[in-house]
């Protein structure tokens, strides 16, 4: 097969990161694999494992991305593409322009995959425009099927998407040599407890409620430390500085450490004692939470979206009411304090099979 995925760019992210994903299965199953979209620092690495990447810029959430219509259109009809996988908003829009108007006998298949609850309304709809839609957990299928009630459930495959088992694995501790670098540059966390809140400095991303739960540990006398693991969102520079301001207010001072991006989350969780998941809004899947708990490190997190599914399976003591900071401190104490809690490995949510049954999808459409 002659594959092509689309998205706005490659710069990093959980879409982004699938994308390769599914690039380096289409490459290592003898496929053709294409991505389209404006280019970013993935981009090296999606080459490297044996892909083509087409730079074109149609993500732009303007309508002058529509002027492209035609012109993509006619790029589409000369390179007989088998399968065209739409993987956001805006380049849906523009690819489901082109794609309509081609010939039914001989256009590419088009799959499109919801990787996000977003907003319910006519642009966001376009996300369900696929000859097979693939939802990324129960609930964004549940999402679809409550919100776009044009959309057949026939066309719905649910595909989960999954952790690598052998770079997040059960009982997985960091080498020495990157202990020895870790509490060099943060030797107050030696020998400490560490409680990690991955994700970039976002609202939804819940600092605020995290940074609260550990002072109320520290005011009832436990000596813990909390992660912030994460960049600055450029565009929310002045939401990095509230929470920097709210250490301050809350006297956490020297106990909270920010960390930037970080490109060895698998060793970070090793030393972690426990890891939180505090989004204010449903997300669609929750990866951080499931690389956690496939490394055995236990997780608190609000009970909603695609993060009810993955814990309910592996660890549902994790499992706390939205925004119940209270029942979310004792959880924390128990798990810290408390005997020691079991993780269920993770068989279920597992990249291989990502990787298998979204393929079989490709197949079943083309041969179809």
């Amino acid at each position: 097969m002659k594959v092509l995925q689309v998205l706005p760019s490659l710069e990093g992210g959980g879409v982004e990161r699938g994308t390769l994903e599914i690039a380096s299965a289409l490459v290592e199953a003898g496929h053709s694999s294409y991505v389209l979209s404006s280019g970013g620092r993935l981009v090296s690495e999606l080459e490297a494992a044996g892909s083509s990447h087409i730079q074109w810029n149609i993500g732009d959430k303007t309508p002058l991305a529509l002027l492209q219509v035609r012109k993509l259109r006619n790029w589409l009809l000369s390179q007989d593409f088998d399968i065209v996988h739409l993987r956001s908003r805006m380049p849906a829009w523009v690819v489901w322009l082109a794609w309509k108007k081609m010939d039914p006998h001989t256009r590419p298949r088009l799959i499109s995959t919801v990787h996000g609850l977003h907003s319910v309304n006519r642009y966001s709809e376009i996300v369900t425009c696929g000859e097979r839609v693939i939802a990324v957990s129960e609930a964004v299928r549940s999402y679809i099927l409550d919100n776009y009630p044009r959309t057949d459930p026939k066309k719905i495959a649910l595909i989960y998407r999954g952790v690598d088992a052998d770079e997040f694995p059960f009982a997985y501790h960091a080498g020495a040599s990157w202990q020895d670098a870790w509490y060099q540059q943060y030797p107050q966390l030696k020998g400490q407890i560490v409680v990690t809140l991955p994700g970039r400095l976002t609202r939804l991303k819940g600092h605020l409620s995290f940074l609260d739960a550990i002072a109320n540990l520290r005011a009832r006398g436990f000596d813990i430390y909390g992660l912030i693991v994460g960049g600055i969102d450029p565009k929310r520079k002045a939401y990095a500085e509230e929470i920097k301001e709210r250490v301050v207010s809350l006297g956490l001072e020297g106990c909270i450490i920010f960390t930037g991006q970080r490109n060895d989350m698998r060793e970070i969780y090793s030393v972690s004692n426990l890891v939180l998941s505090l989004s204010s809004k449903p997300e669609s899947f929750g990866r951080t939470v499931l690389e956690a708990l496939s490394m055995g490190i236990p997780v608190l997190a609000y009970d909603h979206g695609g993060v009810h599914e993955i814990l309910s399976y592996l660890f549902p003591e994790g499992l706390i009411p939205l925004n119940d900071n209270a029942l979310l401190t004792e959880k924390m104490v128990e798990v810290l304090l408390g005997p020691p809690v079991e993780v269920k490995p993770n068989d279920r949510f597992l990249l291989s099979n990502m990787r298998s049954k979204t393929i079989s999808l490709y197949e079943s459409l083309v041969s179809s």
